[in-house]
């Protein structure tokens, strides 16, 4: 056999033999009767299971069969060359390879693995050819990790086999090129890039990849979180030679499942990377202050769509943003977008729409507190906090600016957000006015908005509109109107969620003249609806399904999307049903969310 086949049917036998039971059968006697038990070391520990009757001849069979393979897998490996890394001074690039990726794998090997993960793992053993697999998202959403959690579950030939290249924005295409061909002259079947568009050509000739090495029968794994530059390169040069996982939304039950938090406020404040604390992932939560988040969006979003213009069709493509970009004032622009997304988001929350003659909710709110009743809100001029709010939303002093953020400057940035995943529409329609529509703008990382948002919050408290109030008074303000943001975005996180997981189905917020239903998932194919309100409360209090039982709403909305098949309240509270309306618990609803 060639060594190519002996380490081929090598990986198999591991593969069939890891799927086997170890250890031996005994047989013990009671009273006259034979029991026999599956005897196993696990941990340096003797374990033992009962093999009922009718189990035991296949079992039988299994231990026999593995003991066979183990003696053909000794007898093949005595033909194979001692695993050992690969000589780094062969290679251009940065390259791990044998026992390097051991030892960089050993840290994760605990880790909770999220649920994208097997995607990653049916194409690197799956019998996927001639494609290239793209990893992609903005920055701690645990890219690397996953391949780290690849190569800890790999056996020694597959290991040996393997190797991990961290690219350099010093690399050329030319440099990979030349480092993948010693590669696979050796043997080696399954490469891992990371930050594989740091490279400056890498766009223009990324075909390398899935036409010469995929095709010739190698896993090419791409990773970064240059998003854009991928979606750049899917659209041209990997168009139809690529699979594309894309790491950037992480929704509650992974947040809950992986990082091992439990709490919906907890998402709220800081949900969206692999970060917050414990035991998993990264220790720092990206979200933790205002001064973490601008850097955030600076580095892992600003950066990357600059970097992907930059590097897609000669600089052609920056459209109405070159002139920001010549001046070096697009990642301030970039900034700017996204922090305005979230101000105006406050902003909606706080005044309600400008409707009311005080602070929206937050005002009434604050007046029934039963514990500390105040009229704080009552007495601030709106017109003064509202010009108050808008010279807020400016996070760069206009005089600095030469050149001015147009609208046409502000859609196309929000293309590239959107494109990234960071932001998500969500529909808002009207009864009786069924040609009224707009829109609700979530940002797929809470901990992003909430960061932002609570910024927003403590400078506005810090104005001289509220210099009259104590300490006390403020911190009251203050923890109201959090309180007032994070139910709102617990709106959203169900609203998206719900989308993502219905797709067939119109998952949108339905206001009337008077009040609204939080969220309507209509299914067209069948012409029903479910219809839902969305409290951040723990208790139940009847005014909160009010318009779930008003007949007028609930006519006309039969009228227009079929009868209504459910009626819910999802609260912070437990499972209860109340006069004909289900109360359901939130965290457990996201955590179990499946199609309605």
């Amino acid at each position: 056999m060639e060594l190519s086949e002996i380490q081929a049917r090598t990986s198999e036998l591991e593969r069939q033999i890891s799927n086997l039971p170890a250890g031996s059968i005994t047989k013990k006697t009671v009273n006259g009767k034979d029991y026999f038990y599956h005897r196993w070391t696990e941990d340096k520990k003797r374990r033992e299971k009962y093999i009922p009757a009718e189990e035991l001849e296949n079992f039988r069979t299994q231990i026999e069969q593995r003991k066979a393979l183990e003696r053909e897998l000794k007898t093949l490996k005595k033909h194979l060359p001692k695993t050992k890394s690969a000589d780094i001074s062969d290679f251009t690039t940065n390259i791990r390879t044998g026992e390097g990726l051991r030892s960089f794998a050993a840290s994760v090997s605990g880790y909770h693995r999220r649920e994208c993960f097997r995607q990653l793992r049916d194409y690197v053993y799956g019998e996927q050819q001639d494609k290239v697999f793209i990893l992609y998202g903005l920055r701690r959403t645990g890219k690397t990790t996953m391949i780290r959690q690849i190569f800890a579950e790999m056996n020694d030939t597959e290991l040996s086999r393997s190797a991990f290249i961290q690219i350099t924005a010093k690399n050329t295409l030319a440099d990979v090129n030349k480092d993948l061909k010693r590669l696979e002259a050796q043997g080696f079947r399954y490469v891992f890039l990371d930050e594989v568009t740091l490279m400056e050509d890498f766009i223009e000739g990324a075909a390398l990849f899935s036409d010469v090495f995929a095709a010739c029968g190698m896993k090419i794994v791409l990773s970064g979180t240059d998003s854009l530059g991928f979606l750049f390169t899917e659209d041209e040069q990997l168009y139809d030679r690529c699979i594309l996982l894309h790491t950037t939304f992480i929704p509650y039950r992974e947040f809950a499942s992986v990082l091992g938090i439990q709490g919906i406020d907890e998402y709220i404040r800081y949900g969206g990377t692999m970060s917050l604390g414990g035991i998993h992932y990264n220790e720092t939560s990206t979200f933790a202050s205002k001064e973490s988040t601008d850097e955030y969006v600076d580095t892992a979003i600003a950066r990357n769509i600059q970097h992907s213009l930059r590097c897609y069709q000669y600089e052609g493509h920056f459209r109405h943003l070159r002139d920001l970009y010549d001046r070096n004032e697009l990642t301030s622009a970039i900034n700017r977008v996204v922090e305005d997304i979230n101000h105006r988001f406050t902003l909606e929350v706080l005044t309600q729409d400008f409707r009311s003659h005080d602070l929206g909710v937050s005002a009434s709110n604050l007046r029934r507190d039963r514990q500390n009743p105040t009229d704080i809100l009552d007495r601030i001029d709106l017109a003064a906090v509202t010009e108050s709010l808008r010279e807020l939303l400016e996070i760069r002093n206009k005089a600095e600016q030469t050149v001015k953020l147009e609208d046409i400057h502000a859609a196309e940035i929000k293309e590239y957000l959107d494109l990234l995943d960071l932001t998500r529409e969500i529909d808002v329609l009207h009864l009786p006015d069924v040609s009224t529509k707009s829109r609700r703008t979530v940002i797929a990382q809470p901990g992003l908005r909430y960061a932002q948002a609570d910024a927003l919050i403590r400078s506005l408290l810090l104005d001289e509109t509220f210099s009259a109030l104590s300490l006390q008074e403020r911190t009251a303000v203050q923890e109201r109107i959090q309180t007032e943001i994070r139910g709102r975005m617990l709106e959203d996180i169900v609203l998206l969620e719900t989308k993502l997981a219905n797709r067939k189905k119109q998952v949108f917020v339905l206001q009337f003249p008077v009040g609204e239903f939080d969220m309507v998932v209509f299914d067209p194919a069948v012409g029903s609806c479910h219809i839902f309100e969305i409290k951040h409360s723990t208790e139940i209090v009847p005014q909160q399904y009010r318009h779930l039982i008003d007949e007028e709403k609930c006519k006309q909305t039969e009228h227009r999307y079929g009868p209504i098949t459910g009626k819910t309240v999802l609260y912070r509270g437990e499972n209860r049903v109340i006069e004909g309306i289900q109360y359901q618990n939130v965290e457990e609803y996201l955590r179990n969310i499946v199609k309605i």
